[in-house]
């Protein structure tokens, strides 16, 4: 077996390349130049960059500080697709096929932001509950 980098075994990784991948073809072919086109093909090489480079990171706020990076910029194309769809220059069905790769890509990149936080999450009381505490002279 090959030596891998350790971000070549993230799914994440996996995912940005293959959307990477896809959207090639998609910007080779829209014609002239289109702010979204750029804007797309920047995007989604950040994805995989910063991934790769979140994940070579040895402090949990730097490699969730380049997780948010990458997740940004996987919703960003998700954007930039619209945009295209929006001015006619890329067909709906088309859009939604790469959408669903970087539903994957976002919702995977979160989960390593989320594993690497350290942040402490709570669930929070309905406000009904933190009424009932003011009605009994307490405060919530």
């Amino acid at each position: 077996m090959p030596a891998q980098f350790d971000h070549e075994k993230l799914r994440a990784y996996q995912e940005a390349l293959r959307f990477a991948s896809w959207v090639e073809p998609v910007i080779e072919q829209l014609s002239g130049k289109l702010a979204a086109k750029d804007q797309l093909d920047r995007a989604s090489t950040s994805i995989v960059l910063n991934i790769a480079e979140g994940n070579g990171k040895r402090s949990h706020p730097d490699r969730c500080r380049y997780f948010d990076i990458a997740r940004g910029s996987g919703v960003e194309c998700a954007a930039c697709l619209d945009v295209l769809v929006a001015s006619n220059k890329l067909a709906p069905e088309l859009a939604r096929d790469g959408k669903a790769i970087l539903l994957e890509v976002v919702s995977m990149t979160a989960g390593l932001i989320a594993r690497f936080s350290g942040e402490v999450h709570e669930e929070q009381a309905s406000y009904d509950a933190a009424e009932s505490h003011d009605q009994l002279g307490e405060k919530a």
